[in-house]
């Protein structure tokens, strides 16, 4: 069999539907508007939003995030018509399969972990030292060394340093969503839809209380005059900027994951993922706004905690404490939606051969891929208990953005190969649109340096040696 041969649509469609390999559609818009906004704010919008401006935009800052929604916005459309198309469980793994042949199909699923198994325990991380910090804020304090990897050093009481033995916290945060998981697919929407709830409230909050604090002065000028160097202040610092908090908008393609468990799929798949974009899109442009408004830009130069700058000037200090709650509900639902994306990729690879079926045995009653979740569950703690997050977790970016290049090169070739099929969602202006999201895109992973294309092809690498010796062998297609 050709390395590029593609599986046929009806295929697709006719297995997801029968057999024992069938998950429970039991969600609907709202719920994939939740999970879609679940995963995109994080603490990104917290940090990267003070750090943009004071080094690339100024209050301009505000027209960085559109522009990163409209990068996000090419990509977005691509996987809201693939996802009505083809609305399988799989997201990018599966729409490659159709468009660009098993091997690729094989290179996109092997790389979204990257994305979503690597990303949660670099989040998980982040989500133990937002803990850490809060219990210390209401008086409650964790032995050190129980809360940072063996590559870290933590601080002492007594001001010394050591190395850490364990993080415990990161492992426990993992091994609760996991087990979440397993219990069902509306149990876990619902608990994400709350997570939700409270990080948004938090943001809307700070932006209705900060409205009152803004000064224009610290507007002036709203788009600082660049200082001779692309990328500091001037319009080419818009687009750097952009560049910079494009990461805060990372997540939205996790929607497409869950399309099998979506009811009426066709019609809520791009309410999911559009409409996540959109709203926390008006959130961020907002934030930014009343941000750089409270505070001038150039005083967030070096800032920590840029947010916190803001809360000082207003006599709710309390905020910083909501603040820190928003950032660890915002990790929580990040590390939801990463790891019910990752089950539900390789469900998809299982059921075609590519992984051994345990990744797709389905609980007889909790209708989810259960023995998936246990496994990653195990990989994901060892990682999060044990590994160098700060080396493994900027794979993440590079990985995320690969699967954007070829969602949207994809809909390029449906559009050739496919031009009758059936679409309820039809991304716009093809073949502009995909195009510009390949480049924006690829630019985006040019950006990242040599040393994270070469982790990336590595890990590749790696991934076609399990290929060629095992899922080659095993492919249902090729049994065909």
């Amino acid at each position: 069999m050709s390395l590029f041969a593609t599986k046929p649509l009806s295929r697709i469609i006719e297995e997801s539907e029968g057999g024992s390999h069938t998950l429970k559609r039991t969600l609907g818009p709202m719920n994939l508007v939740a999970l879609g906004i679940g995963a995109i704010i994080g603490a990104g919008l917290f940090s990267l939003t003070g750090i943009a401006a004071a080094n690339h935009a100024g209050p301009a800052v505000v027209f960085s995030f559109l522009v990163a929604a409209i990068g996000c916005a090419f990509a977005g459309m691509c996987y809201s018509e693939f996802a009505t198309m083809i609305p399988i469980a799989g997201s990018a793994y599966t729409y490659s399969y159709a468009t660009m042949g098993e091997l690729l199909a094989w290179i996109i699923g092997w790389d979204l972990v990257l994305e979503y198994a690597v990303g949660a325990a670099t989040v998980s991380v982040s989500w133990s030292a937002y803990v850490v910090s809060f219990l210390n804020d209401i008086g409650i304090a964790l032995p050190p060394q129980l809360t940072a990897s063996p590559w870290s050093a933590v601080k002492l009481a007594d001001g010394s340093a050591a190395t850490g033995y364990i993080n415990l916290p990161a492992v426990f945060v993992v091994c609760v969503i996991s087990v979440l998981l397993m219990t069902g697919i509306q149990e876990s929407a619902r608990v994400n839809a709350i997570i939700v709830v409270i990080k948004v409230s938090v943001v809307i909050v700070f932006i209705l209380v900060g409205w009152s604090y803004i000064d224009a002065k610290n507007y002036q000028p709203f788009i600082p005059q660049n200082t001779g160097t692309f990328g500091e202040f001037g319009w080419s610092g818009v687009v750097r900027a952009a560049g910079v908090i494009f990461f805060a908008y990372i997540g939205f393609d996790a929607v497409s994951t869950a399309a099998q468990e979506a009811k009426n799929p066709q019609r809520n798949m791009p309410i999911g993922i559009i409409g996540s974009l959109i709203i926390c899109t008006i959130l961020y442009v907002l934030f930014a706004h009343v941000l750089t408004g409270m505070v001038n830009y150039a005083d967030f130069k070096g800032a920590a905690a840029p947010v916190a700058l803001a809360i000082d000037k207003t006599p709710y200090l309390w905020l910083n404490k909501a603040v820190k709650l928003a950032i660890i509900a915002g990790f929580t639902s990040v590390i939801l939606v990463m790891l019910l994306g990752q089950s539900r990729v390789f469900f998809s690879m299982s059921r075609d051969g590519l992984l051994p079926g345990i990744f797709s045995d389905i609980h007889p009653r909790w209708f989810t891929p259960y023995r998936s979740n246990m496994l990653f569950m195990v990989f994901v703690s060892l990682f999060s208990a044990f590994a160098p997050i700060e080396v493994v977790g900027e794979m993440t970016s590079i990985g995320t953005l690969f699967a954007f290049v070829l969602v949207c090169a994809g809909i390029l070739v449906m559009r050739r190969t496919h031009p009758d099929l059936q679409r309820p969602f039809r991304t716009p202006l093809v073949p502009i649109v995909p195009i510009l999201g390949v480049l924006v895109n690829f630019a985006l992973m040019f950006g990242l340096g040599w040393t994270n294309w070469a982790r990336l092809f590595v890990w590749l690498a790696i991934g076609l040696c399990i290929y060629f010796g095992y899922s080659r062998h095993h492919s249902k297609l090729a049994a065909k």
